[in-house]
C-alpha cells in the first residue's frame, strides 16, 4: 500500500490537512476604451536582473511607456501578525480531501513545511487572502516519487480558488492514471478543463482564479498555468521561466480574444477584457467564459543533475521580483549548504515583495526537485 501525503488548501488562509493555529505607487492613467495593445511578444523567460540586491524590477504601466521613477523601497512598518505553523500528515492511503476549519481560527499568513517543498503566503492590503495551494505526494515502492503542487490566485472572491486547489489536483491524477507517460501532457488538460467545467455548475459560482501546477513523474517535469501563476526554475543558478503570464496584452492572447467578439482595452492602468479582467486565461469567471479560458499551456522536461529547485508563485510576487533575483533569493538558502532553509527563502521572497510597495497577496512555494528522482 503507498503512503502518501497530502495538504490542500481550500480556506481563507491555505490550509493543510488539519492545520493548527500558532505561532510605487503607479500615477493615474487616462486612457481611450476600446483600444486594443501594441503587438507584444510571449517570451517564455524574462529578461534578468543581474543583481537582486541594488537593481531590483520597477513594474511598468502596460498602458504607458513610462516608468516610476522611485528607486526607494516602502518599509512597511507594522505589528506582524500572528503565524500559523500548519504540520504535513502522512497517510497511509490515497490523498483525500480535509473538512476547513472554522474561518474565524484564520490568521493573515501561513507557513507551511512539506516532504520537498515549503511555502509562505501573506494576505495583501486589498481584503481577504485570496491565494491558495494544494500538494500531494506519492511515495511508492521502487519508483521516484510522484507528486502534485499547485498555486491558485483568486480574484472576484475566494470560491474558484479554493474549489481549484480541492479538485484540481485530484482531477490531473485521475487523468494521468488512465494513460501512458506519452498522454502527460493531454491528461493535465483534462484536469484544468474539467475543474473549470465543474466550478461553473455550482450555484453562484462567482470570481475566477489563476492557476499554476507542477506534476512530477518518473523523473519528469510537467508544469502547467492558466492566468498570471508562474513556475520558474533554477537551473545551475539560472532562472529559467517554464510559463507564459496569460494577460490581455500579449499579442496572441489578444488576437484570440478579438477573434471571439471580445475586446481589450486600457482600464484602471492595466489592459482588460471588457475593461474587466487583467488575466485572459483561469478558472470560472462564468460571465467572461467566451474570452477567459482554462485551457493551460504545458511544458514537459527532464529533472537533471543542474535542476535544482522549483519557484511557484502568484503574481503579487512576480510584480515587484524578477525571475533571476528570486532564483537569488533562493538558492544561497537551499544548494549547497548543509541544513537547507527553503521556508525561510519562501519567507525572504515575499518579504522582498512586500518591502518594494506590493500591495497583493503574496505566495511562494519552493519545491526541491532533487528530493523527487532517484
Amino acid at each position: 500500500m503507498p503512503s502518501a501525503n497530502i495538504a490542500v488548501a481550500n480556506s481563507p488562509a491555505l490550509l493543510s490537512p488539519s492545520p493548527t493555529p500558532s505561532s510605487i505607487s503607479l500615477p493615474l492613467i487616462f486612457c481611450n476604451k476600446h483600444v486594443s495593445p501594441p503587438p507584444l511578444q510571449s517570451p517564455l523567460a524574462l529578461r534578468s536582473s543581474s543583481s537582486f540586491s541594488n537593481n531590483f524590477e520597477v513594474k511598468k504601466s502596460v498602458c504607458s511607456a513610462s516608468f516610476s521613477t522611485s528607486t526607494t523601497p516602502t518599509i512597511l512598518k507594522r505589528k506582524r501578525p500572528t503565524k500559523i505553523t500548519i504540520p504535513i500528515v502522512s497517510l497511509n492511503f490515497e490523498p483525500v480531501a480535509h473538512e476547513t476549519p472554522n474561518r474565524d481560527r484564520l490568521e493573515n499568513e501561513v507557513e507551511v513545511e512539506g516532504e520537498g517543498y515549503s511555502l509562505y503566503s501573506k494576505r495583501g492590503k486589498r481584503g481577504a487572502l485570496e491565494d491558495r495551494y494544494s500538494a500531494i505526494i506519492h511515495n511508492p515502492h521502487n519508483h521516484s516519487k510522484q507528486a502534485l503542487f499547485g498555486v491558485f490566485d483568486g480574484h472576484g472572491g475566494v470560491k474558484a480558488a479554493d474549489f481549484a486547489a480541492k479538485n484540481m489536483g485530484k482531477n490531473i491524477m485521475n487523468e494521468v492514471a488512465l494513460r501512458s507517460e506519452e498522454g502527460l501532457e493531454e491528461a493535465v488538460r483534462e484536469g484544468y478543463l474539467t475543474t473549470d467545467a465543474n466550478f461553473l455548475k455550482l450555484n453562484n459560482a462567482n470570481g475566477g482564479s489563476s492557476c499554476v501546477t507542477a506534476l512530477i513523474q518518473n523523473g519528469k517535469l510537467v508544469v502547467s498555468n492558466a492566468g498570471d501563476c508562474r513556475a520558474v526554475m533554477s537551473r545551475g543558478g539560472l532562472a529559467e521561466a517554464l510559463t507564459v503570464d496569460h494577460r490581455p496584452s500579449m499579442q496572441d492572447e489578444r488576437e484570440r480574444i478579438e477573434s471571439s467578439g471580445g475586446y481589450v482595452d486600457c482600464s484602471r492602468g492595466a489592459w482588460r477584457i471588457q475593461g474587466s479582467l487583467a488575466v485572459s486565461r483561469g478558472i470560472g469567471d462564468s460571465h467572461l467564459k467566451r474570452w477567459v479560458i482554462a485551457e493551460p499551456e504545458t511544458k514537459i522536461l527532464m529533472i537533471e543533475p543542474e535542476s535544482e529547485f522549483l519557484i511557484l508563485a502568484s503574481d503579487g510576487l512576480w510584480d515587484k521580483v524578477s525571475n533571476q533575483e528570486a532564483v537569488e533569493v533562493v538558492r544561497p538558502l537551499c544548494i549547497g549548504v548543509g541544513d537547507p532553509k527553503p521556508s525561510s527563502a519562501c519567507r525572504k521572497l515575499v518579504d522582498l515583495a512586500l518591502m518594494r510597495g506590493s500591495s497583493d497577496d503574496i505566495t511562494a512555494m519552493v519545491i526541491q526537485l532533487g528530493y523527487f528522482v532517484q
